[in-house]
């Protein structure tokens, strides 16, 4: 499974990229303004970061011109952007222009398994269904991303599961034994999963042991 880290902090994806555990980037426009910086300059830096792994920029946009307008400004700036786009009507006629113009397209606000059979059928690269949020309003996210999945490979799709608003390790776990192809994380939950207090206690004992030993 593949790693992308939820974020425009440009000093979270460069800790990230040197311990190599991240394969693309995700932003959205609340992430872009906690940086307050111009969303283009951002996004050109996260781009040469990461200048192999995809990186998700989203549309502002609500209608069909304005969100094809700004997907091809996107795509112009790096080759490895991939625009997301919001699940509504208007939507799914910009993921379908983008796939016949070769614009990579991340299907956004995904919250269930008919959406995302909509998004793919539109020729969407990426489905981002969003657990945590699911969650929050007494849903069972990670069931949904299996009922996805499944849909997918009943029908061949090529669209890639990504599974986003994650929350906890329990969650990637979860992605990871459901054959999801992509989690996109905050920078915590990934450092999450390095940590267990085995580790800690083990590592501290040997340290204290290793005093022991004549230099």
């Amino acid at each position: 499974m593949k790693f992308f880290i939820d974020t425009a902090d440009v000093k979270e994806i460069r800790e990230c990229a040197a311990q190599g555990i991240i394969d693309g980037v995700t932003t959205n426009p609340s992430l872009v303004a906690k940086t307050g910086r111009r969303f283009r300059d951002v996004l050109i830096e996260i781009c040469e970061v990461i200048p192999h792994g995809p990186v998700s920029a989203e549309v502002t946009a609500i209608d069909y011109e304005g969100m094809m307008r700004e997907a091809r400004e996107y795509a112009k700036l790096k080759d490895n952007i991939v625009v997301k786009i919001p699940l509504l009507p208007e939507g799914l006629k910009a993921v379908r222009t983008c796939a016949q113009e070769g614009i990579k397209v991340n299907v956004t606000l995904c919250f269930t398994p008919t959406q995302a059979l909509l998004a793919a059928k539109a020729g969407a690269s990426y489905i981002s269904p969003f657990v945590g949020r699911l969650d929050d309003v007494s849903e069972f996210g990670m069931e949904v991303v299996q009922q996805i999945i499944t849909i997918y490979e009943n029908y061949g799709f090529k669209t890639e599961v990504l599974v986003a608003s994650v929350r906890s390790p329990t969650h990637v776990l979860q992605a990871a034994l459901m054959g999801a192809h992509v989690a996109t994380c905050p920078f915590t939950v990934l450092q999450q999963l390095t940590k267990h207090p085995l580790t800690d206690i083990g590592l501290a004992k040997f340290l204290k042991d290793w005093e022991k030993v004549p230099k």
